[in-house]
């Protein structure tokens, strides 16, 4: 176990880590402007208030993921006047309650648990804490819970709808796209056929074709999806499988195929192929929920449902949201016709 702190006064950093791995990963977490697709006015923070936030994670900071995003989120934050934060990752599900009962009892202001996951211990803990704010980055569980937790609408399948809508737009045979995804579990499925949905619905007639790997973490796989989703004529991937996806995006780029990343912007894996990278907003959920706890106006016993276009951020390094030479501006145009649509929920996606 390893917890970290880091004020905003002197960055100072008291881990067991290495001072050249901690500035690495630091580094890592702050590219980008993520925050930039939720609006928030500055001026609104409580003047001369220190708000401590503490970042709790069941995996690591390094795995360029799921952990990376809400850290770098939690980086802003420590580099903002007024905020003091704190981590720990590698949580078990047998001391999720003990670490979260620990920093409440630390005063910290905000404790967020990543993940599904934390969803039971934070609901228990939190009646016994009503001054501190609690944050779960998944959906509500059920329809009662604790006046100061808030739960959170990913937006995922909103998001694999878009990203099929742009699969079938840049698609130059018109005939297949394909989807590549990790464990089968209902959201991975559901996710496949939002995506298939999505291609059909910009391009009528399109293949939508999906392969749920069974396995988030398994790159041999995601290679051998992508070789059968090419060996049945498509031509531009997605995925949704973290490091599953990473041998997807080998996979097509090894087929000379277009490919789109997820979760992170997966442009430098393969710049002559990616078309774009789907990049999850955890960086700036983390940071609102923060600031609105720092100015008073947090208010949980809900699920906040930030709009598609808020919670996804299209991402071509260098190229900004798309890469020009992958994507024409017909099918850019087409595409954000469609994210609109989405954003603005007139596109009913399938259940």
């Amino acid at each position: 176990m390893m917890r970290i702190r880091v004020t905003t006064t002197d960055r100072t950093v008291d881990s067991s880590i290495s001072r050249r791995d901690f500035c690495r990963l630091a580094a890592c977490a702050a590219t980008g402007t993520l925050a930039s697709g939720f609006a928030w006015g500055q001026s609104h923070l409580v003047q001369g208030r220190v708000t401590k936030v503490a970042l709790l994670l069941s995996g690591v900071i390094t795995d360029g993921g799921w952990s990376a995003l809400a850290y770098g989120g939690l980086r802003g934050l420590a580099r903002t006047p007024g905020f003091q934060t704190a981590y720990m990752e590698n949580i078990t599900l047998a001391r999720m309650q003990q670490v979260a009962r620990g920093y409440s009892d630390d005063g910290f202001d905000l404790i967020i648990g990543h993940g599904f996951e934390f969803a039971s211990a934070l609901i228990d803990v939190a009646p016994d804490y009503p001054a501190q704010k609690y944050f779960v980055t998944n959906y509500q569980p059920h329809e009662a819970v604790p006046a100061n937790i808030l739960f959170i609408d990913l937006e995922y399948y909103a998001a694999a709808f878009g990203a099929g809508a742009l699969a079938a737009l840049i698609s130059e045979k018109k005939f297949a796209v394909g989807f590549v995804g990790g464990e089968d579990d209902p959201n991975q499925q559901r996710i496949r056929r939002c995506f298939i949905a999505g291609a059909q619905y910009a391009v009528p007639g399109i293949r939508g074709l999906g392969i749920i790997t069974g396995d988030y973490d398994n790159a041999a796989r995601g290679r051998e999806a992508a070789a059968t989703l090419v060996g049945h004529g498509a031509d531009v991937i997605w995925h949704g499988a973290d490091v599953t996806g990473l041998g997807a995006i080998e996979g097509a780029a090894a087929a000379g195929i277009k490919v789109m990343g997820c979760y992170s912007d997966q442009t430098s894996l393969a710049p002559r192929n990616m078309a774009t990278s789907f990049e999850l907003n955890i960086r700036g959920a983390v940071e609102t929920v923060a600031k609105w706890v720092a100015a008073g106006s947090f208010t949980g016993g809900r699920e906040w449902k930030p709009t598609v276009d808020e919670m996804w951020l299209p991402r071509a390094g260098a190229n900004g949201d798309h890469n020009p030479k992958l994507v024409s501006a017909e099918a850019w145009s087409g595409f954000q016709r469609v994210w609109r649509e989405l954003a603005a929920r007139k596109i009913a996606v399938p259940s």
